[in-house]
């Protein structure tokens, strides 16, 4: 279908966009590519389409009327069309809001001699005619005569080879509208649930679309006006300063139905449909309020803005969710606090998101006291203990920043200037900002400039910040400290203590700059320190490492991956050689030190389960695990299995893995292994190395079993 009919067929209401699809959210840079390939005639995809007489809720204001008939969705090319119509038209499609597009891609500018690209830059386009609005030139609101013409009435000559260049990217900017998008059709018999399966195989297959956004348009198609109920609770949240995307209540409703991070594929089936609308009515209803209630009022946070990783709340939303409407106990509320805090300085969501939210998800769901179990997951990983050296270079993007301003908040600090309370305030002026006590302007002359890149970090260190309103931050202006503060001092006698700023008058000098910043990252780390440990006593409760965890560890001296006990992949058959080679492994971790052999993961950490194993011994996991223990007792003895193996099954998703755990053995244990080439068995002796199981030679047994077990 060409670009022009495209867009008519938009105009003339025959071609809409379903509202499962995701927002715009296409750049300026992505806007330019596009027409940069379409200029050059490269090629720039194909769009899918489904006709149908019976379509799901659509994004805008327009609704079908069955007397219509058949219309046409755009399922894929959506991002590439809404881009050309903004651009073409000048207008946002019928199907957005100016609110909804997060970057307005129009007004791009095309130089007309070269075909150069480029948004608004006064310095470049001012004054030069060969620079045209795009929309302008599609529009037919400037030709290429009007170009020459003002090109001459600036007294520059135009030859012919110019004129006749400008008049050829004029027309090749007009045959883009001629431009084919190839179109692919979903036929008008196909069902809703068939047209999103045909959606999400599309988009799995590319970058295009995250798990979650794949999930919301599944749930979309079952669930008809889901999103316009999730988009109006976000504008809710919004409106008291708690701003989150549509993938977030994605995951906290994963996270209530099914306790996990990363199983985005649980929400595809309509079976979820009873069950995720009651969960969505208390969610709605009570949850999501009670919880930035919870924060507002007792981790004194204002705004999502003030907030490193808001996916920090989705276990504590799942663990609200669980106890219905019941309100929780200050104490429940303080362990809730104080695992999000350090949920945000040791950044628990900064990497593998999923997969930590299936870890915390389940905690939340199954511990009774969770929060205290979450808390040493965070400690295992990284100090919780606040150094000073943690402060030093880092400027206001860093998670200690967030916590300096809860803190200070919590203190009732206010503005060295206005005297209000530095907690959200009414009216624009009075807006928190993060001012330098120390001016910039004054610490450049002194040699804290971007030239010297370390001075220039501590001239933007968070130890030279206050919390101030907008009002007073614009009247300080570049203010001395030393005059600064000592006012400060005089007019609000506590402000400077409440917000950790050392009172020593003699370190607000200038030249001893550095000196007040050591002395204020000794306070702010002891101050925060003992704020972290008041707010409630922890208990250390033992952290259990997930299937998930030990997999992420990789293979090791002590750990082991294996496929499967006895299926061969490759043959697609039963090997009993492959039983040798567990026997092997087990043989090896006795000798040394003890390990865990994990059965149905491959080398590469990829879970493959077991149940090709459990369909040879007819497909149970008792029978697997009767089967193992026999192994082992034939190899090493019964008395061996009882007390050296313990076996489990633990679950990853819906696949399930043998975990061996295998002591230390107090004697040496031989493996009897029969020869390839003469039948005849012998005896050898494993140990590990590395992250391998081999054979010691005779000569080496006697001194290793000499040192080892004696």
């Amino acid at each position: 279908m060409k670009i022009s009919q495209i867009l008519d067929k938009i105009d003339e209401n025959q071609l809409f966009v379903p509202a499962f699809q995701r927002e715009y959210v296409w750049k300026t840079n992505d806007a330019k590519e596009l027409i940069a390939s379409l200029l050059k005639e490269y090629p720039t995809g194909t769009m899918l389409t489904w006709e149908t007489n019976r379509p799901p809720e659509l994004k805008g204001a327009w609704e079908y009327n069955p007397n219509q008939g058949a219309v046409k969705l755009i399922l894929d090319g959506q991002q590439r069309i809404t881009t050309l119509y903004m651009l073409i038209r000048g207008e946002v499609p019928p199907y957005y809001t100016l609110d909804e597009i997060t970057h307005d891609t129009r007004n791009l500018y095309v130089n007309v001699e070269n075909l150069d690209l480029q948004y608004y830059k006064q310095n470049l386009m001012e004054n030069n005619p060969l620079w045209v609005n795009l929309t302008d030139v599609f529009k037919g609101n400037v030709r290429s005569r009007n170009i020459v013409k003002a090109l001459e009435s600036k007294g520059e000559e135009v030859s012919n080879d110019l004129e006749d260049r400008i008049d050829d990217n004029f027309r090749a900017i007009l045959r883009i509208l001629e431009r084919d998008f190839v179109e692919q059709t979903i036929p008008v018999r196909a069902s809703i649930k068939e047209a999103i399966d045909i959606f999400y195989v599309v988009n799995a297959s590319g970058v295009n679309l995250t798990d979650a956004e794949l999930a919301l348009a599944q749930i979309s198609g079952y669930w008809p006006n889901a999103r316009e109920l999730f988009k109006a609770k976000l504008k809710s949240m919004a409106e008291h300063g708690f701003v989150f995307k549509l993938d977030f209540l994605v995951y906290v409703i994963l996270g209530v139905l099914h306790q996990s991070g990363s199983e985005m594929r649980k929400l595809h089936t309509a079976d979820n449909y009873p069950r995720i609308k009651e969960a969505w009515h208390l969610l709605e209803s009570h949850t999501l309020d009670y919880v930035i209630n919870i924060l507002k009022t007792h981790a004194y946070v204002d705004h999502t803005k003030e907030i490193n990783s808001y996916y920090a709340l989705v276990p504590i939303i799942v663990y609200c969710f669980n106890k219905g409407k019941q309100p929780l106990s200050q104490q429940e509320i303080k362990k809730i606090v104080k695992w999000f805090y350090y949920s945000q300085i040791r950044q628990r969501y900064i990497s593998q998101l999923p997969q930590k939210l299936d870890k915390d998800n389940g905690i939340v769901s199954k511990h009774e006291n969770p929060f205290d179990e979450l808390l040493n997951i965070i400690k295992v990983e990284r100090s919780l203990e606040i150094s000073t050296d943690e402060f030093i270079g880092v400027d206001v993007r860093n998670a200690l920043w967030g916590l300096m301003r809860w803190y200070f908040k919590s203190r009732n600090a206010i503005c060295f200037t206005t005297g209000v309370g530095i907690r959200q305030n009414m009216g624009s002026k009075y807006t928190l900002e993060w001012d330098h006590i120390f001016p910039f302007a004054l610490l450049k002359e002194n040699g804290y400039s971007r030239s010297n890149w370390m001075k220039y970090a501590l001239a933007q260190e968070i130890t030279n910040r206050a919390v101030l309103t907008q009002t007073a931050n614009r009247s300080k202006s570049s203010r001395e400290a030393k005059g600064y503060l000592a006012e400060v001092q005089t007019n609000f006698p506590d402000a400077l203590k409440r917000q950790s700023i050392p009172l020593d008058s003699q370190l607000w000098e200038i030249e001893n700059y550095e000196q007040f910043l050591a002395e204020r990252r000794k306070m702010l780390a002891e101050e925060l320190n003992n704020f972290l440990q008041d707010i409630t006593e922890t208990t250390d409760a033992s952290v259990e490492t997930s299937l998930e965890d030990l997999i992420r560890a990789g293979e090791s001296s002590d750990l082991e991956f294996k496929s499967s006990l006895r299926w061969g992949y490759q043959q697609g058959a039963v090997l009993s050689a492959l039983e040798d080679v567990i026997m092997k492994s087990i043989a090896a971790f006795s000798n040394s030190d003890g390990g865990t052999l994990l059965i149905g993961v491959n080398d590469d950490g990829e879970i493959l389960g077991l149940e090709n194993d459990y369909n040879t011994l007819n497909g149970t996991r008792d029978k697997f695990e009767l089967h193992l223990r026999n192994l082992v007792s034939r190899s090493f003895g019964t008395s061996f299995t009882a007390s050296n193996i313990a076996i489990t099954f633990p679950m990853s998703g819906d696949r399930e893995v043998c975990q061996l755990e295998i002591k230390r053995a107090l004697h040496p244990q031989y493996l009897e292994v029969k020869d390839k080439s003469t039948g005849s068995k012998t005896q050898k002796f494993y140990v590990r190395s590395g992250n391998s199981s081999v054979e010691l030679s005779l000569s080496e047994i006697s001194d290793y079993i000499q040192e080892r077990f004696h």
